[in-house]
């Protein structure tokens, strides 16, 4: 496959998979807004929403104070920067067009009409005031595209590039999500009342369904929802679909089918990755220092992005 080719598939994936991550980690921070808190905790939850993209310093650029209003349209609608979820609606649809005919028409048709009526749906669900039933469209468009995708596609290299580009851009956004969410929860050490366990309840179980892992963790632990035990299920569990251990699944098996030979050094890096999750437990990662560990894993998600773009896409300008 032209490289070309390959480049627009994998980020056209990409993007995609973004946008439904930032409307997950927005839609989350709407939710826990809700809950009792000083407005010095409501300001650093969405400052590490702003942190989680890396958008921290363009906002203070744009905004003289913080505001929610400011960043849900900032990291939602806003196309003067790349990481908006609208930036990356288009993104995806530009690179959809790019390589059409290697596409389905169903493929095709899904990321052409996504980007067609996404101004309705954030005409129609009054945004300003409500912006849940935006972010829902967000992520149904998102699965409807990855459905679609493995319906139709023929399992070439076309469709090992898409899911490549998929799991490794989830990969970096679930490390994201867990390294700032589980700082910020854990910040006030000490006793707490009834009252501020019960809160607690409350912000885990809304950062589990921004992944859509509330349900799943009731079912493997049938317990009190604890820190430790939701950096288990979403780090090292693989039958939890958007864990890091599944996500590096896909990433080496999608791979191996790119490269062919299980000695090439890009599969060698992600073999490692993946082998280090397999056979990690909570216990030790938790000495490590969760946030170190997390760290090092998204310094490692960044090198391999790089190392598949030298190998098989169409390499960044220096």
């Amino acid at each position: 496959m032209l490289s070309r080719t390959a480049d627009h598939l994998f980020w056209m994936a990409r993007y995609t998979e973004r946008a439904e991550n930032t409307a997950r980690m927005l839609d989350v921070n709407v939710q826990t807004a809700l809950l009792p808190q000083s407005a010095r905790s409501a300001e650093q939850g969405w400052r590490a929403t702003l942190g989680i993209s890396e958008l921290q310093e363009a906002f203070d650029l744009k905004y003289d104070k913080l505001t929610p209003r400011d960043v849900l349209h900032f990291m939602a609608l806003d196309t003067s920067h790349s990481s908006s979820i609208t930036s990356c609606l288009r993104s995806a649809r530009e690179n959809a067009r790019a390589v059409r005919g290697t596409l389905t028409t169903e493929v095709w048709e899904t990321h052409n009409t996504t980007w067609l009526e996404m101004q309705n749906q954030i005409d129609e669900s009054d945004f300003a005031n409500d912006p849940s039933p935006f972010f829902e469209w967000v992520k149904h468009r998102s699965h409807l595209s990855r459905g679609v995708t493995l319906g139709t596609m023929l399992q070439d290299e076309a469709l090992f590039f898409i899911r490549l580009g998929t799991f490794l851009e989830r990969a970096d956004n679930t490390a994201r999500i867990l390294d700032v969410k589980f700082h910020g929860a854990s910040a006030q050490a000490g006793e707490k009342s009834s009252h501020e366990n019960q809160l607690d309840f409350y912000y885990w179980a809304a950062i589990l369904r921004s992944v859509s892992a509330f349900e799943i963790y009731r079912k493997v632990y049938r317990d009190a929802i604890t820190p430790a035990r939701v950096a288990d299920l979403l780090m090292l569990k693989a039958d939890m679909p958007r864990s890091l251990l599944a996500s590096l699944t896909e990433v080496v098996n999608n791979l191996s089918m790119v490269t062919g030979d299980p000695h090439n050094d890009t599969l060698r890096f992600a073999g490692k990755l993946h082998a280090e999750l397999k056979f990690a437990t909570i216990n030790d990662v938790l000495h490590e220092g969760l946030h170190d560990y997390l760290t090092e894993f998204l310094e490692d998600i960044y090198e391999l992005g790089n190392r598949i773009s030298r190998e098989f896409l169409v390499p960044l300008a220096a």
